[in-house]
């Protein structure tokens, strides 16, 4: 498993963050029975450079805390891993939502490392069945983890 960090922002990320992050990436392709011969791309961002993304790629004018980026073809080498796509998250974002639902940053990073790596493996919320079982596949891994509500 190959996974990059790139920090684009100013609010400083732990390395205790950045290690339950990789395990949430492991944690997700282990619940979805995949081979762990994955690279992923992790980059943190804030609010403004989100919100350009955001307009950019899905004619939405607004932050948001995470977007996904599939890898939306088949190729691999031999011996190297098979890329799934790039993950952007929008820390100051996170921090916001993490104070508003009374929570730590921690257990926010978390889930929306979860959230978008269950998009990068092709899941979506938009139809209410499917944001059901998306939504089960996410407790699922977050219990896997070993982060729960407060943490």
């Amino acid at each position: 498993m190959n996974i990059m960090f790139e920090d684009r922002q100013d609010i400083k990320i732990e390395d205790s963050i950045l290690s339950i992050m990789i395990d949430s990436i492991q944690k997700t392709l282990e619940e979805e029975r995949l081979s762990l011969d994955k690279e992923v791309s992790v980059s943190f961002v804030n609010n403004d450079e989100i919100q350009a993304l955001n307009r950019e790629y899905r004619d939405i004018d607004r932050e948001t805390d995470v977007l996904s980026f599939p890898v939306d073809f088949e190729f691999a080498i031999d011996g190297e891993d098979k890329p799934l796509g790039d993950i952007i998250i929008s820390v100051e974002k996170a921090k916001e939502q993490a104070e508003e639902f009374g929570h730590s940053l921690l257990r926010e990073m978390v889930y929306l490392t979860i959230h978008s790596m269950l998009h990068l493996l092709g899941y979506d919320h938009l139809e209410e069945s499917d944001k059901k079982i998306m939504r089960e596949k996410e407790k699922a891994i977050v219990r896997a983890v070993g982060i729960y509500k407060n943490s």
